[in-house]
């Protein structure tokens, strides 16, 4: 039995001892192999046309380039609203009307006033004359000694009154005529009318709602134009100092990230917003909406265009060191070339000169044989 075991333990060892002369040829062949100059597979890439840009970055919101909010100048009961969210109007167009009951009702009493005051106005018109007439008899009587100096001036003193109660009363006819002509605005203010071309874009108040427009004037709804939006990008207190007012700009909306809007950038507002002690700075530029794809309050991915260069040579950023690359020749061999570069991002380096469209050059990688020593090293401690 003894025997049988020494025999199995013996047998086990010189299975140990062939897969280890196994394991030696196999890594004898294969360092002999790279010893002998086959060069593992570079890793390359041709050289492209296209564009290159640097980039900051921001999120922005859509809002409507103009817009107005329609209020009531009157107070009272809200009779009809003619128009709903969404539909085009144009300027004069009828959108709503306030019970006018109350100011057909003042008109009127102040127009049947009026018509009082002009009639009072004939009368004080034929007593001045009267009174004219007197007064001239007055005079040629006098000169004829034909009658007393008091007679002269008693007509003298009625014909200034005369006059006066006359200019008293043109005068309150001419109050009563701008109070009614502000009664006729009150009544013309219960029929409101668009003030511009645009949109509604939301409805503030509903039909049958009493407004009291004493102190402010209520918000009915508000109209937009549409056709032309604005978009507010924040920007980053690190970041803009890199814009300038007609840096080229352009963004995506979620809805279709593959469609770039451009547009120019206009202004920067100076007061910054501050959140969560992040110091962010309005920047607004416009953009055209004739398909009107764009609508308020959408969000957008918005890229200011710092500095570009289109359709030019390029290289990937790897590829490139101290102005030079590794370029395969007609032998696939690599070979150093010196370029001139023009801008970069941190994909892409332009290639002024130095290289073809179609080059092969050289990306920089590790090298796969690095670590091999190492990897001998244990593969030796493992045969000990």
């Amino acid at each position: 039995m003894a025997s049988a075991t020494r025999a199995g333990h013996r047998w086990l060892k010189w299975v140990g001892f062939l897969c280890v002369l196994c394991a030696i040829a196999f890594a004898v062949v294969w360092y002999a192999r790279n010893a002998n100059g086959n060069e593992p597979a570079l890793n390359t890439v041709a050289v492209s046309r296209g564009d290159i840009q640097n980039l900051v970055s921001a999120t922005g919101v859509l809002e409507p380039s103009n817009y107005v909010d329609v209020g009531a100048q009157v107070s009272g009961q809200l009779e009809l609203i003619h128009v709903r969210v969404g539909q085009p109007v144009s300027t004069g167009d009828l959108l709503a009307e306030i019970d006018p009951t109350v100011y057909v009702a003042k008109v009127d009493a102040t127009r049947a006033q009026l018509k009082n005051q002009q009639a009072q106005l004939a009368d004080r018109k034929a007593q001045l004359r009267l009174a004219e007439i007197q007064f001239q008899r007055q005079q040629n009587l006098w000169r004829e000694d034909a009658t007393t100096r008091e007679s002269l001036q008693t007509s003298e003193a009625s014909l200034a009154s005369a006059r006066a109660q006359l200019a008293m009363l043109e005068a309150q006819i001419e109050q009563t005529s701008s109070t009614l002509r502000a009664e006729e605005a009150n009544l013309g203010y219960a029929r409101i009318y668009a003030p511009m071309d645009g949109t509604v874009v939301s409805i503030e108040a509903r039909q049958g709602q009493t407004l009291n427009a004493s102190q402010t004037a209520p918000l009915l709804m508000r109209i937009a134009n549409l056709s032309t939006m604005r978009v507010r990008a924040q920007v980053s207190e690190a970041d803009v100092g890199k814009l300038q007012a007609g840096m080229r700009v352009y963004f995506t909306t979620l809805g279709d990230a593959e469609h770039k809007l451009y547009g120019e950038l206009q202004y920067i507002e100076p007061t910054p917003e501050v959140t969560n002690n992040v110091v962010l700075y309005n920047a607004l530029f416009t953009v055209d909406n004739q398909e009107g794809r764009l609508l308020p309050q959408m969000t957008a991915q918005v890229f200011f265009i710092q500095e570009e260069a289109l359709d030019v040579l390029r290289v990937p950023v790897s590829a490139v060191a101290r102005n030079q690359v590794k370029v395969l020749d007609a032998k696939g061999q690599p070979q150093i070339r010196a370029i001139e570069t023009g801008i970069s991002n941190r994909v892409y380096v332009e290639v002024r000169s130095g290289l073809n469209e179609g080059d092969q050059v050289v990306l920089a990688n590790r090298d796969p044989r690095a670590g091999q020593g190492e990897s001998r090293a244990a593969f030796r401690g493992m045969l000990r």
